[in-house]
């Protein structure tokens, strides 16, 4: 068992000791990738025996969410002990045991709207990896307009009816639940009358359908509800809404931010775990020959590093009550870099980068899978818009 009360150092000894031991050698390859990523649900299939072996001894130290607390399946460690443990995944080449919308989303919101019979019941299930979830946010008339759903849940009596559509739902068809907005209170203006709802994906009249794009191969689907019966209470005697009913964008907006978050730290993780500059080595000599290309690499990598930096003193302020709408510049900056890289490794890698099966393997797709990242979870102009209004508070006129 690990001992999380060590001082900084012995703590990294150890962590160090425990990730060495229980994170085989063969998924401590820098250029893993995508295959390596473990999603948990009912539905999952391991890659690999020592993949399921190292979601689950993670679990089971409650290194799935280490800054969840411990008796909703966390490991309860401060933020420094945490960072210590994202600093020797990253060194040792190791992947983080587990991801999952559950942990960077839902888990949140419980953890701040839900009662403790919800965090219980729920929480315990994300950290070990049992459940599944996607998001219902978007429809096809409610974008960046999220408060405009119009999917909703009648009420009637012990249970709820809910009939309408969300769309661009992230892994939908593999989801085993659904974390959704549905308008419970047609009359009510459109922020009010939300309510934020946990529906399962195996109930009758759920249905999914996937969305191709340009890059190939796409998580995004089409999800449909009709007629699908939630019920208010579950037989663990749990609500399947969370937070007060009818308040549910008091929710949205608290998930919110941790999805721009998310999204925005998302260009730490590419190049399979390479540097940059690991990158460019691998390239051909003499490719960085040309002086508007390393300019242009140099200023990337430290905007890099400042973004990091910023991410950092972000996590620290989030220790002390959250960020608020200034997620929405981590996710604008950070959306914003990822593109940027990837406009210069198509430009460094020419030709054999824009081939799909080339020696740059996935180069293309992924490069094209950036142009989404300045629209999910908001837009970079909505982005713009929120940090204009509500951080720099700029008049409107």
């Amino acid at each position: 068992m690990l001992d999380f009360s060590e001082e900084p150092e012995r703590f990294r000894a150890g962590i160090t000791a425990w990730i060495e031991a229980h994170c085989a050698a063969e998924l401590r390859n820098p250029a893993s990738g995508e295959a390596e990523i473990c999603w948990g649900g009912k539905r999952w299939t391991f890659s690999s025996d020592a993949q399921r072996d190292w979601m689950q001894a993670a679990a089971a130290e409650g290194m799935t969410a280490p800054r969840w607390p411990v008796e909703y399946g966390g490991a309860g460690l401060t933020r420094a002990q945490d960072k210590i443990y994202r600093e020797e995944l990253a060194r040792l080449n190791a992947p983080t045991p587990l991801e999952s919308f559950g942990l960077w989303m839902l888990g949140p919101a419980l953890l701040a709207f839900g009662t403790h019979a919800q965090k219980l019941h729920y929480l315990p299930q994300i950290t070990r990896g049992e459940i599944r979830w996607c998001q219902g946010y978007s429809e096809p008339g409610a974008g960046s307009d999220l408060a405009s759903v119009q999917t909703r849940a009648e009420d009637k009596g012990d249970h709820w009816v809910v009939t309408g559509s969300k769309i661009w739902t992230s892994y939908a068809d593999r989801a085993d639940w659904i974390f959704a907005l549905v308008r419970t209170d047609r009359d009510a203006p459109k922020h009010k009358g939300i309510s934020f709802m946990l529906i399962d994906m195996e109930a009758a009249g759920v249905t999914t359908r996937p969305i191709r794009l340009i890059s190939g191969a796409s998580p995004f689907c089409e999800t449909f509800f009709d007629g699908v019966i939630v019920p208010k209470v579950d037989e663990n005697g749990n609500s399947r809404i969370v937070g007060e009913l009818n308040r549910g964008w008091d929710v949205a907006k608290h998930l919110l931010t941790h999805e721009r978050e998310m999204i925005g730290g998302g260009a730490r993780g590419l190049l399979g775990g390479r540097s940059l500059g690991a990158f460019l080595e691998s390239q051909e000599p003499g490719i960085m020959a040309d002086p508007i290309l390393r300019a242009e690499a140099m200023t990337l990598e430290i905007d890099s590093l400042a973004t990091a930096m910023t991410l950092e003193r972000y996590g620290d302020m989030a220790k002390q009550g959250g960020v608020g709408d200034a997620s929405a510049m981590l996710k604008y900056a950070g959306t914003e870099l990822n593109k940027r890289r990837y406009e210069l490794l198509m430009s460094i890698t020419g030709s054999d980068g824009v081939a799909w099966d080339g020696p740059q393997g996935a180069l293309a797709p992924d490069w094209l899978r950036t142009k989404a990242n300045s629209i999910e979870g908001g837009t970079s102009e909505v982005m713009l818009d929120i940090l204009s209004k509500r951080v720099l508070q700029l008049p409107t006129q």
